[in-house]
């Protein structure tokens, strides 16, 4: 039986960076309007370890808050050490921290391997150069690839952050956005479609009819290819999508913006949407009956929301009954009955199939 994974949540909101990015109001998205202290850290790990599950699972504090680097060196030591003494204890099994590439040097990653950090998260947004100007990130395309390649030198686990939607961005420069993310070979990726939050300069251009962000569908689309592209490369995506909370949705501090509380599903489901319209427009049998047998996890998203996957089937293409059986088997591919004859489709496959597309781009 596999371990799960629980994260300890520590944010650090604005301490250290100097950068007003269009879209970031970080004590807007974390909930916090004040800085962070070694107390507080020791009440939060506190707190969260009488609540998790003591056995079958592995914990890791996380600091939050994209720029962890950029505060003072002695309250880096300060918070760092704190969270190594859980971890020498054995109360915890991992240290992650997020910060930007331009504040990751060989003399910072001396010290974070000594605090025994273990994964690197960098927000690098795009890697497209007007994309970086036009959202005032205040760091290059180059600073990105030299963090990367000297996190991943120092054996960090390396984590990248990429942004969609955001001034001047385009689908073709997300895409190439991620095939960039894929060479420099990282352990894992989030993707973030852009929302405009209050009290942000993208609040004040949106309000001004200076920016338009993507509509849920947009973000959806663009979403699901990002996804194929990194799935293909055997890069584990693990957020698609900003974690709702009480101050994050649109009756809250949301202006405007592809939110959807389950973001996540929607993109996987488009995923199947695609695979199951490819399949079926080279299908030339009739039939009035078909059953997926499909990994247990995958039922809702190989269903969509509401069933969209299963009606869109029914209509296009007249079949009466859909019915979607969990099994035993790999997320990797599915099997199709029609007729008492199966097919296994293997999703890798036709990934690789839309993929090629992009390389002309």
């Amino acid at each position: 039986m596999s371990k799960t994974h629980h994260i300890i949540p520590i944010f650090v909101p604005h301490r250290g960076c100097p950068h007003d990015c269009v879209f970031c109001n970080q004590k807007k998205v974390t909930g916090l309007y004040t800085d962070i202290t070694q107390t507080q850290v020791e009440h939060t790990i506190n707190d969260y370890l009488k609540t998790i599950p003591i056995n079958n699972k592995t914990l890791e504090i996380a600091f939050f808050g994209g720029s962890f680097t950029g505060i003072r060196k002695e309250i880096q030591i300060e918070l760092l050490q704190t969270a190594k003494k859980y971890k020498d204890i054995g109360a915890v099994d991992y240290i992650r921290l997020s910060t930007r590439p331009d504040y990751i040097s060989i003399e910072i990653l001396d010290l974070l391997h000594k605090m025994s950090v273990d994964t690197i998260e960098l927000g690098v947004q795009s890697l497209d150069r007007d994309v970086l100007i036009k959202s005032n990130r205040g760091h290059t395309v180059e600073d990105v690839l030299k963090s990367a390649k000297l996190i991943k030198k120092y054996n960090f686990n390396l984590g990248l952050q990429m942004m969609l939607g955001l001034p001047g961005d385009t689908k073709t420069k997300a895409i190439k956005t991620a095939i960039g993310i894929v060479e420099l070979k990282p352990d894992f990726v989030r993707i973030y479609p852009t929302l405009v939050i209050k009290d942000t300069l993208l609040e004040k251009l949106y309000l001004n009819s200076l920016c338009k962000p993507l509509t849920l569908s947009q973000a959806v689309n663009i979403c699901k290819d990002l996804l194929m592209i990194f799935r293909y490369n055997k890069i584990d995506v693990i957020r698609i999508g900003l974690q709702p909370t009480d101050n994050i949705s649109l009756e809250k501090d949301i202006v405007e913006g592809p939110f959807h509380p389950s973001i996540r599903q929607l993109v996987e489901a488009k995923l199947y949407e695609k695979i199951l319209n490819s399949f079926f427009d080279k299908t030339k049998i009739q039939f009035n009956e078909i059953t997926f047998k499909v990994n247990s996890k995958e039922v809702s998203n190989i269903a969509g929301q509401n069933s969209s996957n299963l009606n869109l089937l029914k209509s296009k293409y007249g079949i009466k009954r859909v019915k979607v059986v969990p099994v035993d088997i790999s997320k990797e591919f599915f099997y199709v009955m029609i007729k008492n004859k199966e097919y296994k489709i293997d999703i890798n496959k036709y990934i690789e199939q839309y993929i090629n597309e992009f390389n002309n781009l």
